[in-house]
């Protein structure tokens, strides 16, 4: 099954790929590889914002992931990369803007970490780094990062 199929089963449609904010490429192909720099999270078009542990709860944390998750395929998309090129997702890393007593990270990087595993089965399990931090870019509440394996054309 495509991986554009498995994603209409979802209900899931992908949002249009964000421009960057600064001086760097969306997504790095080094050989077999694609490197997709930190995304931010875009629901219905709008940044969800703040600090976890302060003004954002869990859920939307958890809400915010995930949509950092949909923009990185997104973003792979636009890169004219074919979506069922993913032979794995490799790694995430994901950015948590919360407060120092905030301590669920890791549930909040499930958004993301759950998408890869509906979206493409073992294939979207992967190594992942889920930390705390003071502040993200533009006020962001959640960003996340990937390496991800691709086969051939």
């Amino acid at each position: 099954m495509s991986i554009e199929t498995r994603l209409n089963e979802l209900g899931i449609t992908l949002p249009e790929a964000a421009s960057p904010v600064a001086s760097y490429l969306p997504v790095v192909v080094q050989g077999n590889v694609a490197y997709v720099s930190g995304q931010l999270p875009f629901i219905n078009g709008d940044l969800v914002s703040g600090r976890l542990g302060e003004d954002v709860g869990l859920e939307r944390g958890i809400d915010a992931a995930k949509a950092c998750g949909l923009m990185i395929l997104s973003q792979i998309k636009t890169a004219g990369i074919s979506l069922d090129r993913i032979e794995r997702i490799v790694k995430l890393g994901a950015f948590v803007n919360s407060t120092p007593n905030f301590t669920d990270q890791p549930k909040v990087a499930n958004g993301a970490s759950d998408l890869m595993f509906n979206i493409f089965g073992e294939k979207g399990r992967h190594a992942r780094a889920a930390v705390g931090v003071p502040s993200l870019p533009l006020g962001a509440a959640v960003e996340v990062d990937a390496i991800i394996a691709l086969g051939g054309e």
